[in-house]
């Protein structure tokens, strides 16, 4: 499709208003799902997010991988195990949690934003202190090394974000129970780093087009919920599954300062900017 010079400088003119209401802000961005696996998609988040930072918004990315760890597992004759959509996590699970999350897929992304003009910086949870985390535990299944967070120590994105960097955040934790390094869900760990940072925005990317009446009708979406409708939703079966525990990461995060937060469709190309650059947004918006 042809887009003339002039369409193009009014599309940049028409995002300047939303440039100048995040400059100089935090927004934090959850990764995961098919745009962490499609190459196209891939490189076309990790653009937004590039572009994100030229213009002056601080942006930080935390990733997940949870496809690359089943493969890895499957790779050395461990087969995957979930427990109530959480990855069981031994001994064998959390070595290779931390080698993937940790190293190939933390230092993919860092290696990409850097190809395509950005600064960026890998870390992880135990770095610094960032994520400190106990045993999980709900008095009925054991999960082995899946952690429960019991602080964020945000001092080291703080210094990297003030040096221009974008920081690429993988979820191990360090545990305060015992010696033990801990798997952390990457949506809980998004919402809270957001509320440490203080963040303006909180962006859940998902393989779905976000809150619908009807799951399988992608008409049916929801554009913005607010805070005391969703235990009606939740009680209505429309939010269901695994759409509860990010729903409940996005409430939980508004009603602890962030001015909103999103769960968009990591699929559609450009999204971040769709959601961030436009009245209309994309996906479902939490607010009060």
């Amino acid at each position: 499709m042809f887009i003339s010079n002039a369409e193009k400088a009014k599309v940049l003119t028409q995002a300047l208003p939303y440039i100048q209401k995040y400059y100089g802000k935090t927004i934090v961005v959850k990764y995961g799902g098919a745009a962490m696996i499609n190459e196209g998609l891939r490189e076309a988040v990790i653009s937004d997010l590039v572009l994100l930072s030229l213009v002056g918004i601080n942006v930080v990315l935390v990733h997940g991988g949870g496809p690359e760890i089943s493969d890895m597992l499957k790779k050395l004759g461990h087969e995957p195990k979930f427990i109530n959509g959480l990855r069981y996590t031994d001994e064998e699970t959390i070595n290779v949690v931390q080698m993937v999350l940790a190293g190939k897929a933390n230092k993919d992304l860092v290696n990409l934003i850097e190809k395509i003009g950005g600064r960026a910086v890998g870390v992880c949870g135990i770095d610094g202190g960032l994520i400190k985390a106990k045993k999980f535990e709900d008095g009925i299944n054991d999960y082995g090394y899946v952690g429960e967070i019991t602080d964020i120590d945000v001092s080291l994105l703080n210094d990297t974000i003030e040096k221009g960097y974008i920081p690429v955040v993988s979820t191990v934790a360090e545990g305060i129970d015992d010696n033990a390094v801990y798997n952390i869900n990457a949506d809980t760990a998004a919402a809270k780093i957001a509320v440490a940072l203080g963040a303006q925005n909180l962006i859940l990317l998902t393989d779905t087009r976000g809150v619908m009446r009807d799951y399988h009708d992608e008409d049916t979406l929801i554009p913005v919920i607010h805070m005391d409708e969703i235990n009606g939703l939740i009680d209505d079966g429309i939010i269901s599954g695994g759409m509860i525990p990010k729903v409940r990461c996005c409430e939980n995060a508004v009603r602890s300062g962030i001015e909103k937060t999103c769960v968009i469709d990591g699929r559609i190309m450009h999204s971040i900017l769709i959601e961030m650059f436009s009245d209309e947004g994309i996906g479902t918006m939490f607010i009060e």
